[in-house]
């Protein structure tokens, strides 16, 4: 695709932009902002990428996917704030992640160990987690500010904080990864996933496509799971003292 033919698709942003103008919506602003941070994001992205494979380096490799988990726990990070230490337990959670995918994928010789392969599976990998972390951190709040009685009485009764917390855990955890999932039972019938359709789109066999999708699809289940179990635990003690007290909202 050239970048003549791929101008012509900006019509598909001149749509919401005349969809917001009608409908006083007030959304033009923040479609244009997204629309360019798109292109400057993903166009600076792209070059980089080709410098990378092309040098195919580890020290390149290690760089993309540090930035990958910086970037992911920077916006993920936000909606723990009231959990304690929660920058750094959502960039372990990542970086678990990460050697998981990786030590099965390479030490298995599923994948080469090349740039090509390993930065954009990092890429599905590490955003997954991204967006299980947020999912899991929304919920898990709710349930505690909804049972915040009942894990005050469990504590009461003698109850450690696990088991006060437990069920409002395994709620959150439960919600976060029932959207993967779902959408795992569908894949296919209802949507062609991103990857499988890249790949068709530029010449590649539909049935290795498919084999390369279903790849992705394990490992976005495996990193649901992971996810939310483990940044759970790592967070709930956040939200008790050394006296096993549940804390409040100004300490």
């Amino acid at each position: 695709m050239s970048y003549g033919t791929l101008s012509l698709t900006l019509v598909f942003v001149l749509i919401p932009l005349l969809l917001s103008k009608t409908l006083h919506l007030q959304l033009e602003k923040d479609v244009l902002i997204a629309t360019v941070r798109s292109i400057i994001q993903l166009l600076a992205v792209g070059y980089f990428l080709k410098f990378i494979f092309e040098s195919d380096h580890l020290i390149y490799i290690l760089f993309m996917v540090a930035l990958m988990i910086g970037v992911a726990t920077g916006n993920a990070r936000k909606k723990g704030s009231k959990i304690k230490g929660i920058t750094w337990k959502i960039a372990l959670t990542l970086t678990a992640i990460e050697i998981l995918v990786q030590s099965i994928l390479l030490g298995f010789h599923i994948v080469p160990p090349t740039a090509q392969y390993i930065i954009p599976i990092s890429g599905m990998a590490i955003g997954n987690s991204m967006v299980l972390s947020i999912l899991f951190l929304n919920r898990f709040q709710a349930e505690v500010d909804a049972h915040h009685d009942q894990t005050e009485l469990i504590l009461t009764l003698g109850g450690t904080p696990r088991q006060a917390i437990h069920t409002q855990l395994t709620r959150a955890i439960k919600a976060s990864m029932i959207p993967t999932i779902e959408s795992q039972k569908t894949i296919g019938l209802v949507q062609l996933p991103g990857m499988m359709s890249g790949q068709i789109i530029a010449g590649a066999d539909p049935v290795q496509a498919v084999q390369f999708q279903l790849l992705i699809l394990f490992i976005l289940l495996t990193t649901a799971a992971i996810s939310s179990i483990l940044l759970g635990f790592l967070s709930y003690p956040s939200l008790f003292n050394e006296r096993m007290q549940l804390l409040k909202e100004k300490e």
